[in-house]
């Protein structure tokens, strides 16, 4: 690093948890986000500012006015340009040290599979099961952790999903496919602004926490959020030995 990054980053490398060589790591990482919306925005915000040096950004959609509720890293004038695009300048702006990939299209199952296999962790901020299936096979594959994060209406959730451990379950033993890939949706349901924030800033907490290697991570947990309540829970969960996407992955 050098001394502009040692200032910038000095109050990770003040941490003990962190320090030179923890934040060193984060510059020398790669994040691959899927979705730059209401939980794309603090996902990559935090993962740009605490300086993961490599962030690749998925979204083929366009900013809408009706986004700006809540997707804050896109600004007025950003309306009509592409999502990954508008992030891009807003991250940038933030911290030039970062190297942002845009990716403009719903990635096919191939090219997904390519850009996974060249992250060293994987959010998951997307709006639908096809989109979370295609990732969670592709994760699986490559043995590369998943953060996995939803919110609609006043309640979200968040885990982590390791492949590099083999007691980890993915996320099709939490949610089996059967074949109904439509989900809810906040053109349709709504959803409370600072919700997004809330669980998008707790998958960049796991994502960091992955990348530096400290601390106790969500595998084995689902955690579940009710703001109306402000009720954080916390749901174990366990492996399926007969699932059809992780039960025959490799375990050495």
């Amino acid at each position: 690093m050098n001394d502009q990054q040692l200032l910038r980053y000095s109050r990770h490398i003040l941490l003990p948890q962190i320090g030179y060589e923890g934040q060193q790591q984060l510059v020398n990482s790669h994040a691959l986000i899927l979705g730059a919306g209401g939980l794309g925005s603090p996902v990559a915000l935090y993962l740009a500012a605490g300086g993961v040096g490599t962030l690749t950004i998925c979204d083929d959609d366009v900013v809408d006015l009706t986004n700006l509720q809540r997707q804050i890293v896109h600004s007025s004038a950003s309306v009509g340009i592409n999502k990954a695009e508008s992030a891009r300048g807003t991250l940038q702006a933030i911290n030039p040290e970062v190297q942002v990939n845009v990716i403009r299209e719903r990635s096919p199952e191939a090219a997904l599979a390519t850009l996974v296999a060249a992250a060293d962790v994987v959010i998951d901020c997307s709006d639908n099961f096809k989109t979370r299936y295609a990732l969670n096979r592709a994760c699986v594959t490559a043995r590369k952790p998943l953060v996995s994060g939803a919110a609609i209406n006043f309640e979200g959730q968040v885990s982590v999903f390791d492949m590099r451990n083999a007691e980890s379950p993915c996320y099709h033993c939490l949610f089996p496919d059967m074949g109904n890939e439509e989900g809810m949706r906040c053109a349709e349901n709504g959803v409370f602004a600072p919700l997004v924030g809330m669980i998008g800033t707790t998958q960049a907490a796991e994502a960091m926490k992955l990348l530096l290697g400290v601390g106790d991570s969500l595998q084995g947990r689902l955690l579940l959020l009710d703001v109306l309540q402000m009720d954080w829970r916390t749901i174990r969960l366990h492996r399926d030995a007969d699932c059809p996407v992780c039960a025959c992955r490799e375990t050495t």
